[in-house]
Formats: C-alpha cells, sequence, structure tokens
C-alpha cells in the first residue's frame, strides 16, 4: 500500500494559530452529526471524520435490531432544525424504530443536508490525536496550538488541523471480552460472535440447529435470546455472573414499555425451559470442547459457577457483555478518566453503573466533560467508558453544551436539562447491581437505552 503524507492547512486571516480552523468531529453517528448541528447554529466551522463508508455504519450492522427508546428520545433539536429547512417530517414520537429506521428516516437524511453532506468525510479514519510540534509532555503555549489529527483515506495518510476536537467515535468496535480477567481467549475466536448477530438474517446458518451460549446481562443479550428461541432445534444457554438476572426483567414501572416486553419474553423463555439460565459463572477461559455437537468441534467455556468450578460446551457463543473506550488513538492528548469506568472524572460519579440507570443519571455538559486538554471533549457513548447507562438523548445535550463552550457562550454551556424516562429496575445501594450492574459493561447498541 502506498502511503504519502500532506499537510492540510487552511487560510488564516489573523495571527491566531486557530483562526480559520474548523472544529473536528471523530464519528459521524448520531451525536457526531448532532454536534455538527450544533456548532453549525453557532456559527463554528466543522469537519466530521468517519471511518465507515457511511454516517451511522456502526448502526448498519445492527440495523435488524429494534430500539426500545421511542423517536422522542431518538432526535436531536438541533439536527432535527437542519432537517425542517428541507421538508423533512419527523416520524410518529412514540413509535420505537429499529436501526435501520433510524438510519433510513433521520441520520442518511441528515447527513444529506446542505449544511453537513459537504463537512463529512467518509472513509477517513483518525488513527492519532495530538498538538502541531507538541506531544502531551509540553505544556507551553498549549492551548493556543492547534490539534493535529491524523486521518487514513484510501491508503493515503494526511495530517488535519483543528481549532478544537470532539471524540464522538462511540465504543463499537472495541467489546469487552468474555473473561472475567477482561481479557481476550487465546483460542476459540472463530466460534465466538460479539454485538447483536442478525440471528434470524444473514447469520441464520451460525446459529440454526446448534448450541449456542450467549453471555451477558443486559438487554442485548436478551435480543439475541429471544431472536434464538425462534429456531427450532438450537439449544440456548444463558450465563450472566448476576445471582439474577434483574436488570433484564424490568418492572410494570418501566417508562419504556418495549423494554419491559423484551424483559418478560427472555422471563418466560426461561420459566418454561427454552432458555437454560446459567447464574454466577465467571468466565476464565475458553478451551475446545470434547464434546462435538453436530455442527463438529465446539468450545468449552471454563470458570466458576458461584465460586465451584463449572463449564459450558457450545458450538457458538455470543459475546453480549459490552463494549470499552478505544484510547489509543488519544495518547498524546492529556485525557482526565477515572480510573476504573474510564469516563472523564467528573462525568464517572454521576454514571456509575452500581447507582444509576439510564434514567436517573443527572443532567451534565462542558463542566463535567472538560479534560486537562483545553478544548477537547469526548462525547456520546464513548464518554461514559464502560458504564452501560448511556442514552442517546444525553449525548445531545452534551454536544449542545460543549458547542455553546466553543462558541463563547459559557453560561449557556452549563445551564443543562434533561428529561429521561425511568427503568423502574435500578437500586441506590451497592449491594444490589441493579439495572445496570458492574458486570456487564455496556451491554449496548448505540442510543438504543441503557442496560442492553
Amino acid at each position: 500500500m502506498t502511503m504519502t503524507m500532506t499537510l492540510t492547512v487552511p487560510p488564516r486571516s489573523a495571527n491566531s494559530r486557530l483562526a480559520g480552523l474548523p472544529v473536528a468531529v471523530i464519528g459521524a453517528g448520531p451525536v457526531g452529526l448532532a454536534a455538527a448541528a450544533h456548532l453549525l447554529e453557532r456559527g463554528l466551522d466543522v469537519v466530521i471524520f468517519e471511518a465507515g463508508s457511511r454516517a451511522g455504519s456502526a448502526i448498519a450492522e445492527w440495523a435488524h435490531t429494534r430500539l426500545f427508546s421511542p423517536w422522542t428520545y431518538l432526535l436531536d433539536p438541533a439536527s432535527v432544525r437542519l432537517l425542517e429547512a428541507t421538508g423533512w417530517h419527523a416520524p410518529n414520537g412514540e413509535h420505537s424504530p429499529t436501526g435501520g429506521d433510524l438510519l433510513d428516516s433521520y441520520l442518511a437524511p441528515l447527513a444529506h443536508t446542505p449544511a453537513l453532506q459537504p463537512r463529512i468525510r467518509l472513509g477517513s479514519r483518525v488513527t492519532a490525536v495530538s498538538r502541531q510540534g507538541m506531544d502531551r509532555t509540553r505544556s507551553s503555549g498549549r492551548a493556543g496550538t492547534p490539534f493535529l489529527l491524523r486521518v487514513e483515506h484510501g491508503g493515503t495518510t494526511t495530517d488535519v488541523l483543528a481549532r478544537a476536537v470532539i471524540d464522538t467515535s462511540g465504543t463499537w468496535r472495541t467489546p469487552n471480552p468474555l473473561t472475567a480477567a477482561g481479557l481476550e481467549p487465546t483460542i476459540g475466536a472463530d466460534r465466538i460472535v460479539t454485538g447483536l448477530p442478525d440471528v434470524l438474517g444473514r447469520d441464520r446458518d451460525r446459529f440454526a440447529g446448534k448450541r449456542v451460549l450467549v453471555v451477558g446481562a443486559g438487554h442485548s443479550a436478551a435480543n439475541s435470546l429471544l431472536a434464538l428461541a425462534a429456531l427450532p432445534h438450537t439449544q440456548i444457554s444463558w450465563a450472566i455472573r448476576n445471582p439474577t438476572a434483574a436488570r433484564v426483567f424490568t418492572g410494570a414501572d418501566d417508562q419504556l414499555p418495549d423494554r419491559a416486553s423484551i424483559g418478560h419474553r427472555v422471563d418466560q423463555l426461561v420459566a418454561t425451559g427454552r432458555i437454560t439460565l446459567v447464574d454466577q459463572f465467571e468466565i476464565d477461559a475458553i478451551d475446545a470442547s470434547d464434546e462435538s455437537g453436530d455442527s463438529g468441534a465446539g468450545v468449552r467455556a471454563l470458570g466458576r459457577r458461584a465460586g465451584i468450578p463449572f463449564s459450558l460446551d457450545a458450538d457458538v457463543i455470543v459475546n453480549a457483555t459490552g463494549f470499552r473506550p478505544d484510547l489509543e488513538l488519544l495518547r498524546e492528548v492529556r485525557l482526565g478518566l477515572d480510573d476504573i469506568v474510564e469516563a472523564p472524572r467528573a462525568l464517572a460519579p454521576l454514571i456509575d453503573p452500581n447507582l444509576h440507570s439510564c434514567g436517573t443519571v443527572p443532567p451534565h455538559g462542558v463542566a463535567e466533560l472538560t479534560h486537562p486538554e483545553p478544548n477537547f471533549f469526548i462525547a456520546g457513548m464513548k464518554s461514559y467508558g464502560r458504564a452501560p447507562t448511556f442514552l442517546l438523548a444525553t449525548g445531545y445535550e452534551q454536544v449542545r453544551s460543549i458547542a455553546d463552550e466553543l462558541a463563547d457562550n459559557h453560561e449557556g454551556a452549563r445551564i443543562v436539562n434533561l428529561v429521561l424516562p425511568e427503568t423502574g429496575v435500578c437500586s441506590t445501594s451497592p449491594a444490589d447491581s441493579g439495572c445496570c450492574g458492574a458486570p456487564d459493561a455496556e451491554s449496548a447498541t448505540i442510543g438504543a437505552s441503557c442496560c442492553r
């Protein structure tokens, strides 16, 4: 592959090194596009880098999955204003769309608005963020030095300058490993599926008639379990770390009925024996199985159940244990992250999954998202680190606040308002993991709701 290097520097009409430079947004998902819409409303130039071939490329991978948040919680106000200027009409606010609906009825039209389309760079992966001529150890004049983003596109590497950076790249590409130690299994990778496989569609042959082990205590696992139960002759085991599956079995006071319905249906399948629930199971390793199913050699999950050695055999494992942020591209940026959750330090206690559900996370904005690096922000799902409590509406308010801050409306940036649906299951006691227990760190699809 031929590698070339260029330096993109737009013309500047003032002495400031930042003058004339855009704000760089990493990721053209719902929150990234919302960030761009808010910045443009405030007269700030913006460029959006998207590694995929389309806006919302991660969502396209789980387009078959229905969100349990209705449209009311999925639309960003500034983005809606851009769309309405083109004659677009909002979908029914009480209806819960699929990922495909979210793409077709909202994100695709938004990405093609005259305001945003020229600013989106598709197939452009940001591999590093730094300051021009400064690594993270240099301090003098740092705030007035442009950011430098290294961008790969079609075999060419380009260094692009920006006045500020908002990282909304999400966590979809970095799933949590299966093992309780947080490390990747040393064998069996070809038998492990992550995320939300299309069990009844393109991935059907991989699961039909097989022994399937689903690992994870959230609603991503529940969605896969429901789909697997529709396949005849498929044996389903469900492994969770917690003593109960209370995080999935939400109550009647859940303000998102579609989420409560998922839990109720899974509960019934467990009660009838269609799904075998294995609780308190910690996986230490994946090994070759001594027992082979109809499909040939399988794998064995080795670990402990309630502290006693235990194992489960399967032909394929669905890893629904959540995701974690990719921080490698930010090595030269001064981050202030919580040591445990990997969220910004001021935000971490507000989203602690032992204390909060997505509906009990308090409104927050630039004050909680600020890092030691001036004018650098992580927003959206990635800002929550390993916590599973993220809702799209939260991300929209985050980038609204950030946009006000970058537009020098510092007072407005710190006035944050957010109304979120309650989950009906969450505890405030660390002894009860409640809805969003820590062991299943963000078993979630992007923005669908928390505790998937």
